[in-house]
């Protein structure tokens, strides 16, 4: 791994972090790094490092030092500048702040640490903007360092250890945890950020996460809400964590989804997630509330032996694909009447207790079918972040966990955005891949003819243009 100064790091939870480089060095520069290798400074240098007489990085290393040397120096005028003169110059005598010596602090580098001594005034008023008050860290290729191992996965524990390992650098944790609770603003707003006020589907669904609540650890769900918007671009609308479903959590998340801008949801695609198809029709009364069918045949299947889930997906099959929900209600019957359905009665009783959420599905065209066939799109997700989570045995708080999960979910954002500006996702028009590429949402399948089926279903709820 490259630990030059000046690189940014992202992570690869594969392949670990990589460096970026960031923009070339200036002309000045250039010529200042030329002046120094056609001397023979550099000569000399390297002669001392092959001699063992000297360490370019590291704690005493002439790099360290000769940041420090550069760090002092700025320092020094920019008190100079606070004060009003140099020092030394008589200009200064009387005046009735002066210099009063220095305060010394280690500083944490890419490169190594070393003592900084920071000059102060008598009255206290020199605010140094080069090494801020309280800092304890130079190079934001650090902090960025850490907060993508940390989105990547990493424990605390971890990136301490990595952190040694690859630059010797040592951050305690606790400057590690503050490094990134520095993002909680950011999360915070994005929790609140506004949305659009029309998401044709929305996808809900949760994943189980433990966190430490006083002397125990439990299980809480982190709850995720997907909108796909009116280009069929993906987006987590918020995160929201609950120890137990019920309807007042659910109508607290459908009333801030409300307050922050959307008035209207054609399609809500749930898996059976209590208190929650009343919630949403209480906010949003239009809405159809969709029971996952692939959620269906996955609990039902929960009934039937191994041998038999084949036999079972076939007979299934003239349920879900059926034309219409008398169709659906004759072919569910007629299972009932064979071997199979007396069987496994259990399986059966699965898709009739949530008959009245499941037929809405049958009412749609087959391209609006594909769409909200299953919340695969949400699961996806919740696949790629359970595999961030998998190191920690528990969080110590909510917060922790929505730090995590967002970090997480913006990196695998702008990875998708990284691949639609290299032109590995293809798009039909050119106007949709300049929207895409300008989102950090990822595409839905056959939206355009979902779009339009969707279109002829709510032609008033369809906002003209979009099509």
């Amino acid at each position: 791994m490259s630990t030059m100064t000046g690189m940014d790091v992202v992570s690869d939870p594969d392949e670990g972090p990589a460096p970026v480089p960031k923009a070339p060095p200036s002309k000045a520069a250039r010529s200042a790094a030329q002046q120094l290798v056609d001397g023979d400074f550099l000569d000399v240098l390297f002669d001392k490092v092959d001699a063992g007489e000297l360490r370019l990085t590291g704690e005493g290393g002439f790099i360290p030092t000769m940041i420090k040397a550069v760090l002092e120096r700025g320092l020094q005028v920019e008190l100079a500048e606070h004060l009003g003169y140099d020092k030394g110059d008589r200009a200064g005598r009387g005046n009735p702040n002066m210099r009063n010596g220095n305060t010394s602090k280690m500083i944490q580098s890419e490169v190594g640490p070393f003592g900084l001594d920071t000059p102060r005034d008598r009255a206290g008023s020199f605010d140094p903007r080069l090494v801020p008050k309280g800092s304890r860290r130079i190079g934001g290729g650090l902090d960025e360092m850490i907060i993508s191992l940390y989105a990547g996965g990493m424990t605390v524990r971890d990136i301490e250890s990595h952190l040694v390992r690859t630059l010797g650098v040592e951050v305690s944790r606790e400057s590690i945890s503050k490094i990134t609770d520095a993002i909680l603003d950011e999360v915070k707003a994005w929790q609140t950020r506004p949305l659009d006020p029309v998401y044709p589907i929305v996808y809900i669904d949760a994943l189980v996460v433990k966190v430490r609540d006083g002397a125990h650890v439990v299980n809480k769900a982190a709850h995720l809400v997907i909108g796909v918007d009116l280009d069929g671009l993906k987006h987590v609308l918020g995160i929201w964590i609950q120890a137990n479903e019920g309807a007042s959590f659910w109508a607290s998340v459908m009333a801030e989804l409300a307050n922050r801008g959307v008035t209207d949801v054609l399609i809500a695609c749930c898996d059976g997630l209590v208190g929650l198809p009343e919630a949403i029709e209480a906010t949003f009364p239009r809405a159809v509330v969709q029971t996952c069918v692939v959620h269906l045949i996955r609990a039902s299947m929960r009934f039937v032996s191994y041998t038999d889930r084949k036999a079972m997906a076939t007979q299934l099959r003239k349920v879900y694909g059926a034309a219409n929900a008398d169709a659906a209600q004759m072919a569910l019957l007629a299972l009932g009447e064979t071997e199979l359905g007396s069987k496994y009665p259990a399986a059966l009783a699965v898709w009739e207790r949530a008959w009245d959420r499941f037929t809405p599905f049958l009412a749609f065209p087959p391209p609006v079918r594909k769409v909200i066939y299953t919340t695969n799109a949400i699961e996806s997700l919740n696949f790629q972040l359970r595999k961030i989570i998998k190191n920690r045995g528990h969080f110590p708080s909510d917060d922790a966990v929505v730090k995590l999960l967002w970090l997480a979910i913006r990196d695998i954002e702008d990875k998708r955005v990284r691949e639609r500006s290299k032109g590995t996702v293809k798009h039909r028009s050119p106007e949709t891949a300049a929207r895409a590429a300008r989102s950090s949402g990822t595409g839905t399948l056959g939206w355009k003819q979902a779009l339009n089926a969707l279109a002829l279903a709510y032609p008033d709820r369809i906002p003209n243009g979009v099509l």
